[in-house]
């Protein structure tokens, strides 16, 4: 009898409002307490317990305790990729709920997805690299070419060090607000990484929003120009 992975299971547990919510919420990257995951999901800390619990049981989230309070975050670069593509999926197709209020315009053009840049200026890095020769597209692969890797290395980027690494080097991961590809893997996280430690962006406080500085955002598309 042949065996296969158990899509179904986790897709219900995806498919849950309240439980999509809370892995929405903590796609910025921060692990979040279940009272903050409650308040995202508009239930009960009872009802957030419970949900939290299956998920965790499920390898979809981690748990670390500090003190009194219980931190939960995405388990791993996987989940993150998953949710944001269902997002891009969800827009396709015409799965979107009403919300009053206008759209984050600041969500829009720069934002944290796990742990790598999305957004406008996630999409413009990637269409940057792939027009320049510095990213190849082959199929569904993705690969970093001779002179890619010399353009990271210039950035300060070890990408030895990162291809050594468990994680894939760089994948394209769909972004759902522009409906096009930025970049994920170890390499879009290197660049989100160097976005914040050079200074030109800064995390929003309680979003998933970054906020690059006008300098910063002219360094940035100078890096990452379209030719």
């Amino acid at each position: 009898m042949q065996t296969a992975p158990d899509i179904a299971g986790i897709a219900a547990l995806i498919g849950d409002r309240a439980r999509a919510a809370m892995l929405i919420s903590l796609l910025g990257g921060r692990a979040l307490t279940a009272t903050e995951l409650s308040r995202a999901a508009s239930v009960t800390k009872q009802t957030a317990s419970s949900h939290l619990s299956r998920l965790v049981e499920a390898r979809l989230l981690t748990v670390e305790s500090q003190g009194r309070h219980r931190y939960f975050r995405l388990a791993g670069s996987e989940v993150g990729d998953l949710l944001e593509r269902l997002m891009g999926l969800a827009g396709r197709v015409g799965a979107v709920r009403v919300e009053t209020g206008p759209a984050d315009p600041l969500i829009r053009k720069a934002r944290v997805c796990y742990d790598h840049l999305a957004g406008e200026l996630g999409v413009l890095a990637f269409d940057s690299l792939k027009r320049r020769g510095l990213l190849r597209v082959r199929g569904p692969e993705l690969e970093i070419t001779s002179s890619g890797e010399r353009f990271f290395e210039e950035w300060s980027v070890d990408v030895a060090a990162l291809r050594s690494g468990r994680r894939p080097l760089c994948r394209a991961c769909l972004d759902w607000s522009v409906r096009r590809h930025h970049l994920a893997g170890a390499l879009g996280a290197a660049v989100l990484g160097r976005c914040l430690s050079l200074g030109w962006a800064s995390r929003a406080r309680n979003s998933r929003a970054l906020i690059f500085s006008a300098t910063g955002e002219r360094a940035f598309r100078s890096r990452f120009p379209l030719p």
